[in-house]
């Protein structure tokens, strides 16, 4: 029996250590998983359009009609030099090609030069960001827009007259405000007014079905809750019974626009949140 305790005692002694540097181990495996988590992914790159497809009415998926996504010096850029001169309403959207669900966008915008000769009036200095999309392979080749929640990105047109950015726009889409179903097709935001040819800094926290917030410089300047299908829409609704009926939408694609206006991004990042 003696024995039998020293030799116990004996192999106490030496597991005791790696014990604790397992536990240790497992902590920092875990620490660094959560910092991962936590890490700003680069859904643009700086380089090329690695991750993205293009989508422009009219024109195939994939098929980059006048080159109108390109990226130089480091910079995502939209562009219709090579439009014709006309834009006749190819309205298009860059999609990335992973789905998300909870996280925060950050992106810096800008728009420069002018719009083309025959875009809307209300397309000058306009464009977004298209969140909780569908897929577009489902969509239509004339569609113009994808079942989204789209954030509008709006310059000033300086003229002195205030025009918000990181407005709400709809396509097929409804949300909830302050408890109540809200369904003008835009809304604008409490933003200030971005003109010329300036740099902004936007941000968009996303969590799920339950609330999006829109914020600059870390002011929330808009947010809603319960992005859902549009039983209104006649798309929407394909989607709805392809969703066994469910409204509410939990995820979806993010997308870029091209609306007639030359515009560029030189960062778009994204950080996913936990549930």
């Amino acid at each position: 029996m003696r024995r039998f305790c020293l030799a116990l005692t004996v192999v106490l002694i030496f597991a005791s250590p790696l014990l604790a540097q397992t536990k240790t181990d497992e902590a920092k495996d875990a620490a660094a998983e959560k910092a991962k988590k936590s890490e700003w992914i680069q859904l643009f790159n700086g380089k090329d359009l690695t991750g993205w497809t293009p989508k422009i009415r009219y024109h195939k998926l994939g098929e980059n009609f006048g080159n109108t996504f390109r990226v130089e010096d480091g910079v995502l850029k939209v562009s219709y030099d090579q439009y014709d001169g006309k834009f006749k309403e190819q309205f298009g959207h860059l999609f990335y090609k992973d789905k998300f669900s909870y996280y925060i966008l950050r992106t810096e915008y800008r728009f420069v030069g002018k719009q083309t000769s025959d875009g809307p009036g209300w397309a000058k200095r306009n464009s977004g960001f298209m969140l909780h999309g569908e897929d577009p392979k489902g969509m239509a080749v004339d569609q113009d827009f994808p079942v989204s929640i789209e954030v509008q990105l709006l310059g000033g047109l300086g003229n002195k007259k205030p025009r918000t950015t990181l407005n709400l726009c709809t396509p097929g889409t409804n949300v909830e405000m302050k408890g109540k179903l809200h369904l003008p097709h835009c809304t604008n935001s409490k933003s200030e007014t971005y003109n010329g040819e300036q740099w902004v800094t936007a941000e968009i926290e996303v969590r799920g079905s339950e609330y999006f917030r829109h914020k600059i410089n870390g002011k929330v300047v808009l947010e809603y809750q319960k992005p859902q299908l549009d039983k209104r829409d006649r798309h929407a609704k394909e989607l709805i019974e392809k969703n066994g009926g469910k409204l509410l939408l939990s995820e979806g694609t993010i997308s870029v626009q091209s609306e007639s206006h030359p515009c560029e991004f030189r960062k778009i990042e994204l950080k996913v949140l936990e549930k």
